[in-house]
């Protein structure tokens, strides 16, 4: 009986002590850890990026798929290209010239489009050093999730740990690869690829999503508008491994699609220098339209849009925007 009061009381100070820290602040309060998008300490910046779109509200999946913006957005400096948004529980893979390293203090930085240091709309951040097993950072959550966060209300900073989209838009949220130096399945001195998961930010547990600590994570919602969920502007690049030569690095350069734009009927070529694993078409949602087994597409049964071609061979991974016409 005595040894269950004091594990009782151990949780109890425990579940105390989580709920009672915080956090770094917003941007321009001491202690702060954004970084702005024309700091020095970005040497690059993510070149690829392959979208799964979430539903606008997926409580109402009537209103269809988030749609603003596309795959290509997401490439470049932050605020110089535009955004993406992932909708509820949308993903983007990120993927860059040279693969990120552990280096001093934070690796890289992501950037969402807030437009102020309270409406944040938060997303889960994976890595990878192959592209297929991903780790996730270790996130925390401390907003109160017994009354739901409206479409538009306001989320504390410091109550955010390692979630993308703590800070308002040109200022990157940072992550520290060392945090994932002892985990088996992650090369820190690799990372070719950094997965962002939408939250969704529903306190129902039929959708919430949760952190480390399995808190339910509650941000904005239900946004069932084309931009909801988290808008994807840019990925940062501190730290990046060049030692493993531009023959690595060079699939992008390497590959092309011609013609493009591709009149509708007309056969799409598609080129590369490298082995192709595998070519995938999807639809400016997001929505996968086609595994490709060849080196051609017939366009015959495309309507007339915009497509985005996704190439992954051992070399990484692109993403190509085309134009039927």
């Amino acid at each position: 009986m005595f040894r269950s009061v004091i594990a009782l009381l151990f949780f109890a100070f425990i579940s105390f002590t989580l709920k009672s820290q915080t956090y770094a602040p917003p941007v321009g309060q001491p202690g702060t850890t954004a970084i702005h998008k024309d700091s020095s300490a970005f040497i690059n910046w993510a070149n690829g990026c392959k979208i799964t779109r979430g539903y606008q509200d997926i409580s109402n999946t009537s209103l269809g798929y988030a749609n603003v913006g596309d795959s290509s957005m997401a490439f470049g400096q932050a605020l110089s290209n535009g955004i993406v948004s992932l909708g509820d529980g949308g993903v983007a893979i990120c993927t860059f010239q040279y693969p990120i390293k552990n280096g001093t203090g934070a690796d890289f930085a992501i950037f969402e489009n807030s437009f102020d240091d309270t409406f944040l709309e938060l997303a889960l951040v994976e890595v990878s050093s192959d592209g297929i097993n991903f780790v996730k950072f270790a996130s925390h959550s401390l907003t109160d999730t017994v009354t739901q966060t409206g479409s538009f209300g306001p989320t504390d900073a410091t109550k955010i740990n390692n979630l993308a989209g703590k800070y308002r838009g040109g200022y990157g949220t940072p992550f520290d690869l060392q945090e994932l130096a002892a985990d088996p399945n992650i090369n820190v001195n690799s990372v070719t690829h950094i997965k962002i998961i939408d939250v969704v930010g529903s306190v129902n547990k039929a959708y919430a999503k949760r952190d480390s600590y399995n808190n339910m994570i509650n941000d904005p919602w239900p946004t069932g508008f084309g931009s909801g969920g988290f808008d994807l502007d840019a990925v940062g690049v501190i730290h990046q491994n060049t030692s493993v030569g531009i023959k690595e690095n060079n699939f992008e350069t390497n590959f092309s699609v011609y013609p493009n734009p591709v009149n509708k009927g007309d056969k799409l070529i598609f080129y590369s220098s490298e082995e192709i694993n595998l070519i995938e078409l999807y639809n400016f949602s997001g929505q996968k339209i086609i595994t490709l087994t060849a080196n051609f597409l017939n366009t015959s049964n495309l309507d007339k849009g915009i497509y985005f071609v996704q190439i992954s061979s051992d070399k990484g991974l692109v993403s190509k925007k085309v134009i039927v016409q």
